[in-house]
């Protein structure tokens, strides 16, 4: 059931993708097939040679026009330009849901990548690690749909982070909340979110005084912090739930990167959070009777 709604969906999603103008050599396959592939490859976990029976099966049932040879695919995450595209993507499979989304949740987690640390470190007796990628995002705590994501190296810094994430959520849903750990406690963060109308509950540390410095929203959620804490807590753990949607993403599609460049990873992990929601639609029509087909292309 899934592996076909899967397809009709993500067919019917791609149809707002424009082409790029053709300018001169051999034509290329249409970008809309390319990329159905090349989500369709991340999606089934498989190699590119093994994926290609797939995209032999979306040729029979007239999905796309022509299967590309199996290394297109990798040329398609390879290429920069796509990566504004999946982010779009991943926005508009979350629209259709976003009547029952009013509380959201934010926080990281690591993608490990087949590449290691530099040789030297090796020679020099220190542990050979695998590097990763880090995944910021925020979702809905109903749905575990991710509205949007951004991704850093294994050292980006989760504050820096949630600002833009609940900027961009608040610009297509109605956020009421946000729910965050620690690491991204800040007064700009507290002050950035209250410009936008939405209430945060970012947990104070031990050490953390409630003197606004400026930031009277920071004084309030203080000592609403420490007066009302049952209270407060109550909402902040619905953080728990991005947990469950990094836990889905991780034992469906895998937690590590397939790709060797750094492009192809971002693109790969991109992929792989949109068949995330592509998937997370399926089992909600079922449960709300949405006609996804009609949500999608609108």
């Amino acid at each position: 059931m899934e592996l076909n709604q899967f397809d009709v969906l993500l067919k019917d999603l791609l149809e707002g993708v424009e082409e790029p103008e053709y300018k001169f050599g051999r034509p290329t396959l249409p970008l809309r097939d390319l990329l159905f592939c090349s989500i369709k490859k991340v999606y089934s976990m498989m190699s590119c040679r093994r994926a290609n029976g797939l995209f032999d099966n979306a040729e029979e049932d007239e999905i796309i026009e022509k299967s590309p040879h199996f290394t297109a695919t990798s040329k398609v995450l390879n290429n920069p330009t796509i990566t504004p595209i999946l982010h779009r993507l991943i926005t508009l499979t979350a629209l259709p849901l976003k009547d029952l989304e009013t509380q959201f949740a934010v926080d990281s987690t690591g993608f490990r990548t087949t590449r290691f640390t530099e040789y030297c470190i090796v020679k020099h007796g220190l542990s050979r690690k695998h590097k990763w990628l880090k995944c910021h995002a925020i979702c809905g705590t109903k749905t575990n749909l991710i509205t949007a994501v951004r991704i850093t190296d294994e050292n980006g810094a989760d504050i820096k982070q949630f600002s833009p994430l609940v900027e961009e959520t608040v610009q297509d849903f109605n956020v009421e909340e946000v729910s965050a750990d620690k690491a991204y406690l800040s007064r700009e963060n507290y002050k950035i979110v209250d410009k936008l109308g939405v209430e945060a509950f970012i947990p104070f540390k031990v050490n953390t005084t409630g003197k606004s410095k400026g930031s009277p929203i920071w004084h309030k959620m203080y000592h609403y912090f420490k007066f009302r804490q049952p209270e407060f807590m109550a909402h902040y753990h619905r953080r728990s739930n991005i947990e469950s949607t990094f836990s889905m993403i991780k034992a469906k599609f895998g937690d590590s990167l397939k790709s060797k460049n750094r492009t192809a990873q971002e693109n790969e992990l991109l992929c792989k959070i949109l068949s995330h929601n592509i998937c997370v639609l399926i089992k909600e029509s079922q449960d709300y009777s949405i006609n996804l087909n009609m949500s999608i292309s609108d």
